[in-house]
């Protein structure tokens, strides 16, 4: 079985490799191969990677490579977490939305569509090659912004399903808080990716949000960033996105006043980097935590696994909706629970979402289609059409000049703005 990594150069990739480390019995990787164009972050991170391996009395080889076509060669899977411009082109999404008022973030507003007409090219360059030569392998995407992006897989016709770990980690903070073990807890998770809401927790079966809600109701306002008053008055647990829309104007003046998540994470990137230089350093150092992604290792080896064994449990991806949110397009992408066969992931019923969650649901499920034709077919009409349609933005000046300072600051990854 062979494994690919595309952004294989990732700190983060020994965080994955843990996790494949300790599912070898149900995931038999015979071949972990790490794409990136980055030599000298590859060689770091592959040889920290085959370290952890060998600790762990994994058989697997560790192949890293620049040359996409001798990754995806013949590939079982292919993972694609890759970052195009790198934390550099992050810091711009995170920093130039705030000269407008707007908040700053990779994957929310004017940040999550600069990064989505970055990636999605390069993506579908990516995917061909894999429909090339790897025709029966599974695409996981978990690349921001992941709907947008899964949305342009599947519009391709890849076969591919999106994966983020937000479900996965509030799954296993709940567990922990009902002190039980994360398998006997599902999730009512429903919406958007990055903007979903936890609207039922079932414990073997039994429904106990309100038992939560009730006894736990600080921790559940501190995993979602919000008051407790205002998250009881909900009666349902947003992710923590959702807190860029709920509090929009107080995150901004935050942001103002703080470095950018991209310088952070370019300073922790640093050590990291210099850790994995360590010839003797075998095990995930305990900075990794710091570097965001909590349970992705997880939460891929459970989608690969059952992908290619067909199990057909749950779990929340992003899929087509098929009509399970009906208030939204057949073809729009949507984050929910699905069965996971063989023949990929089919949405589980979702019961009525309520009028307040729907309405921003929906409303941003425009934005991402005008966001992907914006990305496909380029031009700074097509990027401020995207922009009037975001709800964090939805301004027509504001919008302009957005569009204009997006593309003149992404000019070196847009072909078409040249």
């Amino acid at each position: 079985m062979k494994l690919t990594v595309i952004g294989g150069g990732s700190t983060y990739t020994p965080e994955l490799v843990d996790g494949l480390a300790r599912a070898h019995a149900a995931l038999p990787v015979s071949e972990l191969v790490l794409h990136d164009p980055d030599a000298e972050r590859l060689d770091l991170v592959g040889g920290i990677a085959a370290r952890m391996l060998r600790r762990a009395g994994h058989p697997a080889t560790v192949t890293t490579t620049a040359d996409l076509d001798k990754a995806v060669a013949d590939a079982t899977v292919v993972l694609l977490q890759l970052r195009v411009g790198g934390q550099a082109a992050r810091h711009v999404d995170e920093t130039l939305p705030l000269e407008c008022g707007c908040v700053g973030q990779e994957t929310i507003g004017a940040g999550g569509l600069a990064k989505a007409l970055r990636t999605v090219p390069v993506v579908l360059d990516i995917a061909a090659r894999v429909a090339e030569l790897a025709p029966s392998a599974w695409i996981v995407d978990f690349t921001n912004p992941v709907g947008i992006v899964t949305r342009a897989l599947l519009d391709a016709g890849h076969r591919t399903v999106g994966l983020c770990n937000v479900a996965i980690g509030f799954q296993r903070r709940a567990a922990g808080l009902l002190d039980v073990p994360p398998d006997r807890v599902s999730l009512g998770h429903a919406g958007l990716n990055h903007l979903t809401w936890v609207r039922s927790v079932l414990l073997d079966g039994q429904e106990v949000l309100p038992r939560l809600l009730d006894g736990h109701l600080g921790a559940l306002a501190e995993i979602s960033g919000l008051p407790a008053p205002f998250v009881r008055g909900l009666g349902a647990v947003p992710s923590y996105y959702l807190r860029y829309f709920y509090e929009h104007d107080r995150v901004v003046e935050e942001q103002r006043g703080a470095p950018s998540r991209a310088e952070q994470v370019a300073a922790l990137e640093r050590d990291l980097l210099g850790l994995y230089a360590d010839p003797t350093l075998d095990t995930k150092p305990a900075q990794l935590d710091k570097r965001g992604g909590a349970f992705y290792s997880e939460a891929a080896v459970q989608l690969v696994t059952s992908l290619l064994t067909g199990r057909g449990d749950a779990q929340v991806v992003n899929v087509r909706n098929h009509g399970t949110l009906p208030f939204l397009d057949d073809q729009a992408v949507v984050e929910v629970p699905a069965r996971i066969t063989a023949s990929g992931a089919v949405p589980l019923p979702v019961p009525p979402v309520e009028p307040l969650f729907a309405g921003l649901i929906a409303h941003v499920s425009a934005y991402e289609e005008l966001a992907l034709d914006a990305a496909l077919r380029g031009g700074v009409d097509r990027v401020a059409a995207a922009l009037l349609a975001h709800p964090l933005i939805g301004q027509a000046d504001v919008a302009e000049r957005l569009a204009r300072d997006l593309v003149a600051a992404n000019r070196d990854h847009l072909p078409w703005a040249v």
